[in-house]
């Protein structure tokens, strides 16, 4: 059974992107574009204040009518920021996320911030260890 600390170790990169509450949208939008990521934490030094992502942009500010440059990341980010433990298992993780309806979770350890997870990190995972149980399966079914 893997568990988050695995997941982390063979996520590529490591860098935790981060904007904080005083930043606009439109700076964090800019972050996430360039990385390629749908969720920045937001950070008041080591403290993690809040959470923003695309979801949150996109109810918060174009459904409200107000402009990206113009808002401020701590008027629209989430900032009840659930997260997961490092020695927790794939299938806590996941279950959190379903239960919660959330797509990103950070990930601490000892109160120590080590990255941030997304929903696809976790699947990808899943999916690989399920592949690999299959092919052990087939591989015994055939007496090999």
């Amino acid at each position: 059974m893997t568990i988050v600390r695995d997941l982390l170790k063979a996520k590529s990169g490591g860098t935790i992107f981060h904007v904080t509450a005083g930043a606009t949208v439109l700076e964090a939008m800019q972050l996430m574009a360039q990385h390629n990521i749908g969720a920045v934490l937001v950070m008041d030094g080591e403290t993690i204040t809040g959470i923003l992502s695309e979801r949150d942009i996109v109810r918060k500010v174009d459904l409200a009518g107000k402009t990206s440059a113009a808002t401020l990341v701590g008027d629209i980010m989430t900032g009840r920021v659930l997260y997961i433990e490092a020695g927790q298992s794939l299938e806590e993780c996941m279950a959190l996320m379903t239960e919660k309806r959330i797509r990103h979770l950070p990930v601490l350890e000892s109160g120590r911030l080590l990255g941030l997870i997304s929903i696809g990190d976790v699947l990808r995972e899943v999916i690989h260890e399920q592949k690999f149980i299959i092919s052990q399966l087939e591989h015994y079914i055939r007496g090999g």
